[in-house]
């Protein structure tokens, strides 16, 4: 063999055994893919930590047109007769209470942003409210993410989702935020580890499904 082919020979077997097949560059490339969704896609935890912390201000603001509320109404947060869902009650925040309605919805959700000026009671907000609370009662809590249900739970009862289903998937499957009337946080798993009872006069609603 004359010494040039065997150079153009040596050549080819050297690019056949360094090059990737476009099947191995595929296979990366969608490895890679899943593996930025699961740290940082919508349904990821460390995206969802983040989220949560935006909740926990909404919560906060929320508590603020809530408390200058109650200064209005000899201590009571807002009360609505037959309200059957949270927008019921908490559109009366809006706009004398509170100018910004987009604290209604938790950026953790898929929920639709609200536009501005745009009324709750036609909305759909993310948030569930203890309605008959009054400022006294400082341990109790006021508002939290969407719960699995409008029912009095226990300690070891599901309170959010766990799997990140519907409902109370604010946060997917890692829990929610507490706010008590007293204006404290307080964020929980999908599995309550304190009791939420609802006593005399107290309802616990839902936002719309």
């Amino acid at each position: 063999m004359s010494p040039l082919r065997f150079r153009k020979r040596h050549a080819r077997a050297r690019v056949h055994v360094g090059a990737f097949s476009l099947i191995e560059l595929l296979i990366t490339a969608a490895i890679m893919i899943v593996l930025y969704t699961m740290m940082f896609g919508f349904s990821a935890r460390q995206n969802q930590l983040r989220q949560k912390t935006k909740c926990r201000s909404n919560l906060q603001k929320m508590y603020v047109s809530l408390q200058i509320y109650a200064n209005d109404s000899r201590g009571m947060f807002p009360i609505v007769t037959n309200a059957r869902t949270s927008e019921d009650v908490l559109a009366g925040l809006v706009p004398r209470y509170s100018a910004d309605n987009s604290i209604f919805i938790c950026p953790g959700s898929k929920d639709r942003e609200l536009k501005p000026g745009e009324s709750l009671s036609t909305a759909r907000i993310s948030y569930a409210y203890y309605m008959g609370r009054s400022e006294t009662n400082s341990n109790a809590v006021l508002m939290s993410d969407r719960q699995v249900n409008t029912n009095s739970k226990a300690v070891g009862e599901l309170v959010f989702s766990d799997n990140g289903k519907k409902p109370a998937n604010n946060h997917h499957k890692y829990g929610g935020s507490f706010l008590f009337c007293d204006g404290t946080m307080n964020s929980s798993t999908p599995v309550l580890e304190i009791p939420l009872p609802l006593t005399t006069n107290i309802v616990l609603l839902n936002p719309k499904p």
